[in-house]
């Protein structure tokens, strides 16, 4: 751990993420408690704010990945960050002529850009991290976003409470820029000549033929699908839980995202210390995490006690950073360093589409229904996965496979 932190690469990047995901929520606690509040707490437009963080992930992350194995990546985050910073101001134009809707292409434009400059941020972690410190440095980096999903909704919170939209906005504004001025200091290394010019669109086949050749990679693929889909039906529903469940205001969903973030930050630390252990029996954790995430799903809707609720969001977190470990391991160690990031951009978008198909009916479906008919298909979705997740093996020998584009020739 000592030597990680003595890696400039590693605490750059790193500190760059958290100060992002620290900008993400005080811009989605900012902008749930405003469109609220404009639309008389429909649950059809808090579901069209997601449907609208999500749209662009979908589209763009497919082709997001293929750039970013092309481009070099310590430019692709720094312009990255200068976008986000240069959208919101242009939001805080368009609201304060009068433009309310204007708030939803804070999240189009900052979901777009990510889709360049996340897949980067994979690509420098794979250059410049030794591989034995992989797991580490993941658990480390999953555990210190934890913190910041602790303090993030109670920050974004109490500004936007205190002070008002324009204030998050600037807040926002001010952390992108600063999340840019510190990559600048990322090393000017020039990337590795390709031995052969392809187009954008051949890497894009290439990355789907490559993902398709794979097993783990084709049932990650199809787990993201319906967990995706089980999670958009219940995301946009928090605040509605919230009041209608437990009786509660709509800014208490605060505490039990930050209780999330408290499991995510135990489940960090703990995945960190037995990240071997955790590699070896990767399909049996990965099956009980999904027989968890099914049963606090059930919980989490019956609950009418706030202690009970905020209990599951902590053993929700709590998996959930397990399964980051999981994936995140999977992802830099078996996958190729050529292909990083089209196979992020192949598998990303396909959550999304899952996360899109829920999150797009889950307001209607509320309207037509209730909340436990929501909770407990998303339920069902998810102890489903559990069929997907048995049929995971164990890590494959990357060396020893050809790559998708020798396969193909």
């Amino acid at each position: 751990m000592t030597s990680l932190l003595k890696n400039k690469v590693f605490v750059i990047v790193a500190g760059a993420d958290l100060l992002q995901q620290m900008g993400i929520w005080i811009r989605n606690m900012a902008l749930l408690f405003y469109i609220m509040e404009q639309s008389g707490n429909s649950p059809v437009a808090v579901s069209l704010l997601t449907m609208f963080e999500y749209l662009p992930i979908f589209i763009f992350s497919l082709i997001g990945g293929t750039f970013a194995d092309r481009w070099e990546p310590r430019k692709t985050v720094i312009i990255g960050d200068t976008l986000s910073a240069l959208s919101i101001l242009l939001v805080i134009i368009l609201v304060h002529a009068g433009i309310w809707q204007a708030v939803f292409v804070a999240t189009v434009i900052s979901a777009i850009v990510s889709q360049f400059s996340q897949p980067s941020s994979s690509v420098l972690f794979r250059q410049h991290v030794p591989e034995e410190q992989i797991g580490t440095a993941i658990g480390i980096t999953q555990s210190m976003m934890a913190v910041f999903t602790i303090f993030g909704p109670i920050l974004g919170t109490f500004v936007y409470s205190q002070f008002g939209l324009y204030s998050s906005l600037i807040i926002l504004m001010i952390i992108f820029i600063t999340a840019a001025v510190i990559q600048v200091f990322l090393p000017k290394k020039i990337r590795e000549a390709r031995l052969e010019k392809t187009s954008a669109w051949a890497d894009l086949k290439d990355g789907l033929h490559y993902v398709w050749r794979r097993p783990n990679l084709r049932v990650i693929a199809s787990l993201f699908l319906i967990s995706g889909i089980s999670m958009g039906l219940t995301q946009p529903l928090d605040a509605f839980v919230a009041m209608n469940r437990l009786g509660l205001p709509k800014e208490s969903i605060q505490w039990f995202a930050a209780s999330e973030g408290v499991g995510m930050l135990i489940g960090g630390l703990l995945a960190a210390s037995i990240t071997v252990w955790v590699g070896r029996n990767r399909r049996n954790v990965m099956t009980i995490l999904m027989l968890i995430w099914s049963v606090l799903t059930v919980v989490e809707v019956w609950s009418v006690w706030p202690l009970l609720t905020a209990g599951t969001r902590v053993l929700s977190g709590l998996s959930a950073a397990f399964f980051e470990v999981i994936f995140s391991a999977i992802m830099i160690k078996e996958v190729r360093k050529e292909y990083i990031g089209r196979t992020s951009g192949v598998i990303m978008p396909i959550l999304m589409a899952g996360m899109l198909l829920g999150t797009t009916a889950s307001g209607f479906i509320v309207n037509h229904s209730s909340l436990f008919v929501v909770f407990g298909l998303s339920a069902l979705l998810t102890l489903f996965c559990c069929v997907l997740t048995l049929q995971m093996k164990q890590p494959e020998t990357e060396n020893a496979l050809p790559s998708a584009h020798t396969a193909h020739k």
